[in-house]
């Protein structure tokens, strides 16, 4: 097998195969003598209207060529009045106002006697092809735009900037160049196509139209098609095309928006093919520009790259202008080539090496200098660009090679397949590698990460990785963690087996950096699924350093993280199954917005979402107390003997009344519950640790000194109960030694006033 120098062009290689290689593309005469056409008559009586087929066609084949575009002479338009648009019931571009948007009515501004002229004239013009029509009272107007064109010509345009401001983006997905090229490459005869103003072929949403308004000297008008400059002209366009060629797509045909093309594996067969895509354009009523359209040719210019049956090449036209370059002096020049090089990167071998000096030039800001590095480079480039490598086209089921190639800045590499014994490209790619890249064994580690991307796993273990990945789990948790200048916080949610949501904020006490807030959302999720029951779990989270050192794949080098790590592990192992992903924070919005929320320095919460404030961090190991003393001579030992072990007191009447007060409790992990009407489960606490409780919400660091009811209703609030809590609440507010202090005076006298009735006459005057 004969392998070609991949990342250095051979240029005695080229000599020997000149079909590796495309001719000079810096010369002008080389397309045109590679690809001539010629001009056919499509009417006799009318025979100013033609269109160009290949001339390298076979007398049959260019036969039935012509015979095909005399009967389909229809589709072409000549003029605005040719093309009758299509349809509404089909396609028409809604615009989709935000109806909270004021509308706006620009000035009008004012031209010179020159471009008045050429705007009269374009108006005219829409007015008798329809595309325009006179409004009166429009809210929306905007101003016309004269732009030159390269014939001398204005071309008239229209600043929708206010409109489309007001209106939504569409999403619609337009397909990608590189995919659209690479599948048009490697077919014997194609057919260039493009559409008659295209936009204006789709007619604007009827009650839209007058917000397309624009004022003129002559008056004001509104388009009644779909014109140039609107926002999402381009989805809806990409729409119509999608709808009307879903059958040829990708089979014998590539639309981009308004650039269509017919591909053909054979000759023999484009006819067929064109008669195909012409039936669909008479249907829906779309015409071509014959201007643009050239039919019957083995190659030509698609999307900026020219594209043949043997593969895909550098477009000539930008090969020229870099060529016509002159030595970069400003900022703004060499931002312009460093944009030129990235359009034809897939072209360029080891693209980043050689580009090195200009990123460096960049990097120095505003006072640049073109110094001698950089302009060797700007010469190698034009050199190599200037008999750049044909890049070929895999075909389907054939093995290919890659190649890596790494140097003390970047990793290259190139996509290669292997014909008659010689190897051809078919891509290449380049990465800059980042400063701490550069200080670890770069070659070993690109070898390293090809290998295990690249390499197949076992049927076994493909197997086991199939099911693990279409296990779907009981639980599914949601974590995210916050840290910011405000505060810290994280934000949990539990979504049950039965579909309910249990959202949940945390807010922390203390400071923590953001992955300290990461692991505590984690640590703080995993103990209420755990608190709840769950058994197999499912767990996202956007934080990719927690989730690779709960998976092993990264290190934790902290001695924080590792207390952290190893109580998650520790946490994890309560689970019969678990699974932790991460998930871009798009797809976690949820948990992310409940840790924005208890971070931020806001002091009123939503009703449904459960806020729980951490004083210290989970790794700090702290002394358990309350709970434990008291209980074995509590209310709460005789309920949960009888919900555990089934005990019940000798007295018959008391053990019927244990039975009645137990119906309203569970124990869940050890810990007694009480069960609510409306409030979630509450803990069951002894005497001891209950004044401990009232005392931190009374006058702990978040208390307000509440009187006794309100420090009840706030006791159960936080998930706590015990019988004689409203009367534990009174006597601890009563208590309080800053209450009395500080607290308003009670003015009330301690009793009715009476008023007191007269005995008698005073026998005083007489």
């Amino acid at each position: 097998m004969e392998t070609l120098n991949i990342f250095e062009v051979d240029r005695e290689e080229q000599e020997d195969n000149p079909e590796n290689f495309e001719l000079d593309p810096r010369d002008k005469t080389s397309r045109e003598k590679e690809e001539p056409t010629e001009s056919i008559i499509l009417d006799e009586t009318e025979p100013d209207k033609t269109v160009k087929i290949g001339a390298r066609l076979t007398e049959q084949v260019k036969k039935d060529m012509m015979n095909l575009l005399k009967e389909y002479r229809g589709i072409f338009a000549w003029c605005h009045e040719d093309m009758p648009g299509i349809d509404r019931s089909v396609i028409s571009h809604n615009l989709a106002v935000n109806e909270k948007c004021k509308p706006v009515m620009q000035k009008r501004r004012s031209f010179n006697p020159e471009r008045s002229a050429a705007i009269k004239e374009e108006v005219s013009k829409l007015l008798a092809a329809g595309s325009i029509r006179e409004v009166k009272y429009p809210e929306w107007v905007a101003n016309v735009v004269l732009v030159k064109k390269k014939n001398n010509q204005w071309r008239m345009c229209v600043d929708f900037t206010d409109l489309n401001k007001a209106c939504p983006k569409d999403s619609f997905p337009l397909p990608r160049i590189d995919q659209l090229v690479d599948a048009t490459a490697g077919h014997e005869t194609l057919s260039f196509m493009d559409a008659y103003s295209g936009y204006n072929q789709i007619k604007m949403h009827k009650p839209d139209e007058e917000k397309t308004a624009f004022t003129t000297d002559q008056g004001l008008y509104c388009y009644t098609v779909m014109p140039f400059g609107l926002k999402n002209v381009g989805a809806t366009y990409q729409r119509l095309v999608n709808k009307m060629f879903a059958r040829q797509i990708g089979r014998n045909m590539e639309v981009y928006v308004d650039d269509m093309l017919t591909k053909s594996v054979t000759a023999d067969r484009h006819a067929d093919d064109l008669r195909e895509t012409f039936d669909v354009l008479v249907k829906y009523g779309m015409k071509l520009n014959p201007a643009k359209c050239v039919f019957g040719v083995p190659s030509g210019r698609f999307l900026r790259y020219q594209v043949h049956q043997r593969g895909i090449e550098v477009n000539p036209e930008k090969i020229q202008a870099l060529a016509r370059m002159v030595s970069p002096k400003t900022l703004k020049d060499v931002q312009k080539l460093t944009g030129c090089l990235a359009s034809l990167s897939r072209f360029i071998a080891k693209s980043t090496d050689r580009c090195l000096p200009f990123f460096k030039a960049l990097k120095k800001g505003k006072g640049i200098k073109w110094n001698e590095d950089c302009e060797k480079a700007f010469q190698a480039l034009k050199d190599y660009l200037g008999q750049a490598p044909l890049l070929s086209k895999p075909e389907t089921g054939e093995t290919l090679y890659m190649y890596l190639s790494v140097s003390e800045a970047a990793t290259s590499s190139v996509l290669v397949r292997q014909e008659d014994g010689i190897q051809k490209p078919i891509y290449y790619t380049s990465k800059a590698l980042l400063p701490a890249e550069t200080r670890t064994a770069i070659k070993a580690q690109a070898v390293a990460d090809f290998v295990a991307e690249f390499t197949e796993p076992s049927i076994e273990v493909a197997r086991m990785m199939v099911e693990q990945d279409k296990k779907i789990f009981k639980w599914q948790l949601r974590v995210d963690g916050s840290s910011n200048t405000h505060g810290s916080g994280a934000g949990v949610v539990l979504t049950t087996p039965e579909g309910d949501s249990i959202e949940c904020a945390l807010r922390f006490d203390f400071k923590a950096t953001n992955n300290q807030a990461e692991y505590e959302a984690l640590i703080a999720g995993l103990k209420i699924s755990t608190v709840l029951g769950a058994d197999e779990v499912e767990i996202f989270n956007d934080s990719q350093v927690v989730v690779n050192q709960v998976l092993d794949e990264y290190q934790a080098k902290d001695e924080s993280m590792i207390t952290y790590l190893e109580l998650a592990k520790e946490l994890l192992e309560r689970f019969k199954e678990y699974r932790i992903v991460h998930v871009p924070r798009e797809e976690n919005e949820k948990a992310d917005a409940l840790a924005k929320l208890a971070s931020a320095t806001i002091n009123i919460w939503p009703n449904n979402i459960s806020m729980i404030r951490l004083l210290q961090p989970s790794i700090v190991k702290t002394k358990k107390v309350g709970a434990v003393f008291g209980e074995r001579n509590s209310w709460i030992t005789p309920i949960k003997e009888y919900l555990v072990n089934d005990v019940l007191p000798s007295d018959p009447l008391e053990a019927k009344r244990l039975k009645y007060r137990a119906t309203r409790y569970s124990v869940l992990n050890g810990e007694l519950y009480k069960r609510g009407y409306l409030r979630a489960l509450q803990r069951c606490v002894g005497p001891e640790e209950a004044e401990g409780i009232l005392r931190s919400i009374h006058s702990g660091n978040c208390g307000n000194h509440a009187g006794g009811a309100s420090l009840a209703h706030k006791t159960l609030r936080q998930g706590f109960y015990w019988p004689t809590l409203f009367a534990d609440s009174k006597r601890v507010a009563a208590r309080c030694e800053a209450c009395q202090k500080i607290a308003n005076n009670i003015r009330q006298p301690p009793e009715l006033l009476q008023s007191i009735t007269s005995l008698g006459h005073s026998p005083c005057g007489e």
